[in-house]
């Protein structure tokens, strides 16, 4: 097999069904140097045991997914939301201290979709706005950049009210790039008419946080959130929006995130060895920036 692209990370819910100490031990053992952790996993060993296990792995810490679900009225549930991504900054501060050189303090945010009853997205994207707005001082204490993941338009009612880049930056405009960006996500945006105009103006206003890359393949999945597949299975034009994102200078890590109960049903080993080689003929061809740090 060959060296893995020194950019790759692998994001946790690549291999679901891994053990946080397995999904580590899979990605270092393929060579690869980063990986994307998920907050479940984090929090079923314990947040310090989790630091060390990283620690221990070698492993750069790309982001931390994921948090945000605060679209619904104020109450108690908006309250506990709030004080749950609260949590979530902590502990994505905590683990890319734990990280190898050039870990990066990202929590990837998902707006959250509807609530029950509601049709206006109007107002609930407002409310994304108002709870970014209660959390940025907190992230920037803790030198943590939330990035907002736009997602597609299929989940808009259930999942995420925020469709496309330009909406996502257009909520981080309030606030300074350090603490908010945005989550480029080639699944969710690749089909949106306005995408490299988006890439372009998220790197002039310095708001990619994070690029992360999978494929789109039909028909979907009877599940929808798990229609993901390996970069270079599917539609996606990898040239022009890789381009497009290493043109604004982003030079971190590249995660590969995908839900696919096939690729899940593979051991890690498996998934992270056909991920990297994925990545190496899809993606690597088009970058041009090394890794900082």
């Amino acid at each position: 097999m060959s060296t893995p692209d020194p950019r790759l990370s692998i994001n946790q819910g690549t291999v679901k069904h891994a053990s946080l100490a397995e999904a580590l031990r899979a990605t270092a053992d393929a060579g690869v140097q980063a990986i994307g952790l998920w907050r479940e996993p984090v929090q079923e060993v314990g947040l310090s045991t989790a630091a060390k296990m990283l620690a221990d792995s070698g492993l750069r810490f790309s982001t931390h997914c994921r948090s945000g679900f605060f679209t619904m009225p104020e109450g108690p549930e908006r309250r506990a939301s709030i004080d749950d991504n609260r949590l979530a900054i902590d502990e994505a501060a905590t683990l890319a201290a734990a990280g190898a050189p050039g870990s990066c303090p990202v929590l990837v945010l998902v707006a959250g979709g509807l609530p029950e009853g509601s049709r206006d997205l109007i107002g609930a994207r407002e409310r994304v706005r108002d709870a970014i707005g209660e959390l940025a001082p907190y992230a920037k204490a803790a030198g943590v950049q939330l990035a907002i993941e736009p997602l597609h338009p299929m989940y808009a009612s259930d999942r995420c009210i925020v469709s496309t880049l330009g909406q996502a930056l257009d909520i981080a405009a309030d606030f300074e790039p350090e603490v908010v960006g945005v989550t480029v996500d080639t699944f969710h945006i690749w089909w949106d008419p306005d995408v490299l105009a988006s890439i372009e103006r998220a790197g002039r206003e310095g708001r990619i946080a994070t690029y992360q890359v999978c494929d789109w393949k039909t028909p979907l999945a009877s599940d929808v959130l798990l229609s993901r597949h390996y970069p270079g299975d599917g539609v996606i034009d990898f040239a022009s929006l890789t381009r497009a994102v290493e043109t604004t200078g982003y030079d971190r890590d590249i995660e590969v995130e995908i839900f696919n109960a096939d690729i899940w049903a593979k051991d890690a080993d498996t998934i992270v060895r056909e991920t990297a080689a994925g990545f190496g003929a899809a993606v690597s061809p088009h970058l041009a920036a090394s890794v900082a740090g």
